[in-house]
């Protein structure tokens, strides 16, 4: 980080909007004064938390390790506050400028003509405190979010409507009137759907289990916990994680893209702009196919994961659906993708041979713009790839497969975690598509570019 001429103005925190605009006019500007505090304060329940497991057992500590972790604790809010006061962001010539670090300075500089969207999060701490972070996704590339934590919770709704309204002359629309809601996850739903998953059905066994310990060897039952306390912790806070990221989310179609609002107590109001959505994926667990249930994902072209903030991100807009019907479910899809085929054509008989769990759900459809395809041995598995995302189309065959007269169509896209697999097709079938897919991927592409990003109108 580059140090501040005399001539430069430096920034102190204003009310409201003002310092948002401040910064805006070149002005260097820094982060809420309670930053440090909340920036901190994951950390310091955390230390306090891994601090009390072992009082459990009746263990006191001495004198001598209370000032340690009294240390401890003075380190972490130290760290935060000289993170603060290094910290300093502007706008200067269409450029939002991040400048950060003691040691290791570092000056990061974020176009404001490649921003796609800027999301608003509001972790529980900070929302204790009125105040917002900020995170600001690029398009393309591996380059690292950036992110202005925290700000004032009205400011950063001011700067984060000044930064778009800047951004080669979109206007943005942060009204929730032109919104249309789409789709609501009633929390019953999502806390009966997180019972019935993998990390809900383990927590379920473990109760069991000490309750059934407890009533029969109490002593045996005291040490277990003891023992496993730090895994068990471990497995709550999983499926609390996963709980808040789904909490009362709400699904809205807007001019700007698909917004999304979650949380319980960190809240976020996230956007996924057109034309970022690489594929959609619905997956149906085998407990929630007997109640019609399914989750519905999606994978976005952008940044990888570097970090903390950024792992939250890919965490908080993968889910667009994190508990819903099938009709849910399909209307979603129809909003995003419009006109996806319906009908799937299942694989030769003989594939049974090879897939003999995943052979009751293979199939695949196509037209024009869109392939779909369903997999899976004990959940079923769908993904939607729009063919004007496809950047290659693979041909492979295994050793059993050319026994069997069997090939595999893979269609690639710049998402990370979904792409359609045409499996086990026949050979002459997956030939033709080899020739057929790249000719229809040019010209989605093509229409891509007349009519624009496939999202229905509202």
């Amino acid at each position: 980080m580059s140090q501040a001429s005399p001539s430069e103005p430096q920034g102190r925190p204003l009310e409201s909007g003002a310092h948002a605009i401040a910064g805006l006019q070149g002005n260097w500007q820094r982060l809420h004064p309670l930053s440090p505090l909340v920036r901190a304060g994951r950390g310091l329940i955390a230390i306090a938390v891994i601090l009390l497991i072992p009082g459990y057992g009746g263990r006191q500590g001495s004198s001598g390790n209370e000032f340690t972790h009294a240390g401890v604790l003075v380190v972490v809010l130290v760290v935060a506050l000289v993170s603060w006061l290094v910290t300093r962001w502007r706008v200067e010539t269409g450029v939002l400028r991040v400048d950060s670090g003691l040691i290791r300075r570092s000056s990061e500089r974020f176009p404001l003509s490649q921003i796609q969207a800027i999301d608003i999060v509001r972790p529980g701490l900070a929302r204790l405190f009125g105040l917002s972070e900020l995170r600001i996704r690029l398009a393309g590339g591996d380059r690292k979010a950036g992110r202005l934590a925290y700000l004032a919770s009205t400011e950063a709704e001011v700067l984060r409507a000044r930064l778009l309204d800047m951004r080669g002359g979109v206007a943005p629309i942060t009204s929730t009137t032109a919104e249309r809601a789409l789709i609501t996850v009633p929390p019953a739903r999502l806390f009966a759907s997180l019972l019935l998953t993998g990390t809900g059905l383990v927590l379920e066994l473990v109760v069991v289990a000490l309750v059934v310990l407890a009533v029969l060897a109490p002593g045996a039952a005291a040490a277990a916990i003891s023992a496993g306390a730090v895994w068990l912790f471990a497995l709550l806070v999983s499926a609390f994680r996963r709980f808040n990221a789904g909490y009362h989310l709400t699904v809205a179609d807007a001019p700007d893209g698909l917004r999304l609002r979650s949380g319980l107590i960190e809240t976020a109001a996230e956007t996924i702009p057109r034309g970022r959505i690489q594929a959609i994926r619905m997956t149906e667990p085998l407990a929630w196919r007997l109640l019609g249930w399914c989750r519905l994902d999606v994978d976005v072209a952008g940044q990888k994961a570097r970090g903390r903030q950024d792992r939250n991100e890919a965490k908080a807009v993968r889910s667009l659906l994190p508990v819903g019907s099938r009709e849910q479910a399909a209307s979603l899809v129809a909003t995003v993708f419009g006109d996806v085929p319906t009908e799937r054509l299942a694989p030769p008989r003989r594939a049974r041979w090879k897939s003999p769990l995943r052979f009751y759900f293979l199939s695949w459809g196509g037209n024009d713009r869109y392939a779909v395809t369903t997999s899976g041995r004990v959940r079923r598995v769908t993904d939607w790839v729009p063919l004007s995302k496809v950047q290659s189309v693979r041909y492979v065959e295994g050793p059993i497969q050319r026994r069997l007269r069997l090939s595999s169509i893979h269609l690639d896209t710049a998402g990370r975690n979904v792409h359609a697999v045409l499996r086990d097709r026949d050979q002459r079938e997956a030939r033709q598509l080899l020739r057929e897919l790249p000719e229809r991927g040019r010209l989605a592409r093509q229409h891509e570019l007349i009519a624009g990003p496939s999202y229905t109108s509202i």
